[in-house]
This record gives structure tokens, C-alpha cells and sequence, in this order.
């Protein structure tokens, strides 16, 4: 068995905060941590007819920019190419509105407060 650094389990300790703020809100979760050649999609979630996929970014500190300020055009890219092998995948969401949604997550990662859900965050 494989132990996890203290930061892939911060990582997923924000990523389950983040999911449980989703669900909060009426979301459903349809995958978790989808890895394909193209990236990884943190969350897969349905909020109502449309999918949204979630990238979840947290940092302890902001020396270096902030969680937001991660999700570069980079990263974006990788995130649409993973999200199109999704939908590939799953043709029966391949029709539905999609959207991507960031969940940014700064200082403690148990506080739902330190979590900022940008709805929406980016576009194809």
C-alpha cells in the first residue's frame, strides 16, 4: 500500500470539503479523481441537467500566488481535453450543458470558509 505525502492528503481533504460544499448546494457527484492521457478531473458533478467538472485547488500559504491564480491557461487546456474524454466515454452526459467550475481553498482546509467556489471559473 502506498502512504500519501502530508500534501496528497491535504490535496484530498480539500477535495472531499470541496465536494461536501458541492452537494451542500444541491450537486450530485457523478465521478471522483478521473484520470485519462489527457489530465486528471478532480470532480464530475450534475447541477441539475448541466455537468460540471471541478478542478479543487488548495494552498496552505500564498507565497507563491494563490490557489486560484494556479489554474493557469495550462491547466485549463489539459482540464477541456480531460473533460472531452469524459464526455467521449460517457456519451450519455455527451449532449448536456457543461460548465468548469474551480474550488479554491487557502489556510485550513477543514474550514468550508477558506473555500471559494468561482462558478463558471473558465470557458472552452
Amino acid at each position: 500500500m502506498t502512504r500519501l505525502t502530508s500534501r496528497q492528503q491535504l490535496g484530498n481533504q480539500a477535495e472531499r470539503m470541496a465536494e461536501q460544499i458541492m452537494r451542500k448546494a444541491g450537486l450530485s457527484c457523478v465521478a471522483r479523481n478521473y484520470r485519462c492521457r489527457q489530465g486528471e478531473l478532480d470532480l464530475v458533478m450534475r447541477d441539475g441537467d448541466t455537468v460540471v467538472f471541478v478542478e479543487v485547488r488548495y494552498r496552505q500559504q500564498s507565497h507563491w500566488g494563490s490557489a486560484a491564480e494556479s489554474v493557469n491557461r495550462a491547466k485549463q487546456q489539459r482540464l477541456i481535453l480531460a473533460a472531452q474524454h469524459y464526455l467521449l466515454h460517457h456519451p450519455r452526459l455527451a449532449n448536456r450543458p457543461c460548465r468548469f467550475d474551480v474550488i479554491a481553498a487557502e489556510g485550513d482546509p477543514s474550514n468550508p470558509a477558506s473555500y471559494n467556489w468561482i462558478r463558471e471559473a473558465f470557458t472552452c
